[in-house]
């Protein structure tokens, strides 16, 4: 579908795609955000979504007043889970809006998933 406009230069046409490709690669700027999750979860599990899969874990609805942008997303575990979330609303919308020129009117976070992530190795048990 898309947001279609036009000017005096003639008619431009943003896919859906690339609507959540720009707010993907916005989101995974924030800080404890791990990645994108599957829109649909599955036996309870939250597929880690790799860079070049970004949009599956994007839904993106054009409205008559603006864009609508839910996020399906992995947090860092120990990270404080509404900051990362509204860091990620802020984001995104930003990013959308001056970037594309579309008027963001909700960005919607779900947090499908935490993970756990081990940085230092452990030391074995005496």
């Amino acid at each position: 579908m898309g947001k279609e406009s036009t000017n005096e230069y003639g008619r431009i046409n943003i896919a859906d795609d690339v609507i959540a490709v720009v707010a993907g690669i916005a989101a995974m700027e924030c800080y404890g955000l791990v990645g994108m999750a599957a829109r649909n979860l599955q036996d309870g599990l939250a597929e880690l979504l790799g860079m070049e899969h970004l949009r599956r874990g994007i839904d993106v609805q054009i409205e008559p007043d603006g864009v609508i942008l839910d996020l399906y997303v992995i947090v860092e575990y120990g990270t404080k889970i509404s900051e990362v979330a509204r860091n990620a609303m802020e984001k995104v919308k930003y990013t959308v809006e001056s970037m594309l020129g579309l008027d963001v009117k909700q960005v919607n976070v779900h947090v499908q998933g935490v993970r756990v992530t081990n940085t230092k190795p452990v030391p074995a048990a005496r």
